[in-house]
């Protein structure tokens, strides 16, 4: 099916009518409603979801157990200072930001100015690093805070919702075309890092749970509705060193697993706080 709407004349026509947010808002209101809860079951089996991993209530819709919460004790939060951590489950393509530009192999290329419609903000990542989490169905759908410090407002940009998966990835600048929303974290070991949330098909609703704020390394900063999804992360450069592997790994089309609160490589040492 995504290949008839990606890559075929009919298809992306058809396409046009899909990614529209009232068509995602449709689907949402299902999902949120008690008619919904008979998918439960069958989504649960065909995903080989671990359901002792979670909250053991009554799900009253389909979107509350898509968003339903781990137990304490399966999901592990780095605390050393100087660790860099996963927001999320999911799927890790890692790139270098070069000339303003997010370039993946054999997919579309993005400039970090679109992604944020902000050419300022997007200048002080030149040279950085982007971090794409990419999570499917099966994910947990919750995620966190990577590190200690204050959290800008929220800046919410629409667009349009085509799926998340490699396929589209390949044919359309999926990352600048979706509604989307980021904060810039400013760390107390990370430097200034934005964190962004990509919507995609069937995933109109994007649930963020504070604005400007204090807040903590492992902290819930929100959830995603129904579907597979994206968070993005730009780091500065000189702030983090990620293992050279991953960007070969990257680079050939292989997703890295992680999970929510995994360590992914440590920060330089460097004191923020002495900054003048």
């Amino acid at each position: 099916m995504l290949h008839f709407l990606y890559e075929t004349a009919v298809g992306r026509c058809i396409l046009k009518f899909l990614t529209r947010p009232a068509i995602s808002r449709i689907a949402g209101n299902f999902c949120d409603s008690r008619a919904s809860r008979f998918l439960i079951p069958w989504f649960a089996r065909k995903n080989h979801i671990r359901l002792e991993e979670f909250e053991d209530i009554k799900y009253e819709s389909f979107n509350q157990f898509f968003c339903r919460k781990i137990r304490k004790g399966y999901r592990v939060i780095d605390r050393d200072p100087e660790a860099f951590i996963a927001p999320c489950d999911g799927l890790l393509s890692i790139y270098p930001i070069k000339d303003g530009l997010v370039v993946p192999v054999k997919r579309s290329r993005y400039r970090i100015a679109d992604l944020l419609r902000d050419p300022v903000l997007a200048a002080e990542y030149e040279g950085g690093t982007c971090l794409v989490f990419r999570l499917c169905v099966n994910h947990y759908h919750r995620y966190i805070y990577l590190d200690q410090g204050t959290k800008s407002k929220n800046v919410f940009l629409p667009g349009v919702l085509h799926t998340v998966r490699p396929i589209a990835l390949r044919n359309r600048p999926v990352f600048v075309e979706n509604a989307r929303e980021y904060t810039v974290l400013h760390t107390g070991n990370h430097g200034d890092v934005v964190q962004m949330e990509v919507g995609a098909m069937l995933v109109g609703r994007i649930r963020n749970l504070h604005q400007k704020a204090e807040i903590q390394r492992g902290q819930e900063k929100g959830y995603f509705e129904y579907g597979g999804s994206t968070i993005i992360l730009l780091v500065k450069p000189g702030e983090v060193e990620f293992p050279l592997k991953w960007y070969k790994q990257t680079e050939r089309g292989q997703e890295i697993p992680v999970k929510m609160g995994e360590r992914l490589n440590r920060s330089k040492i460097k004191k923020h706080g002495d900054r003048k």
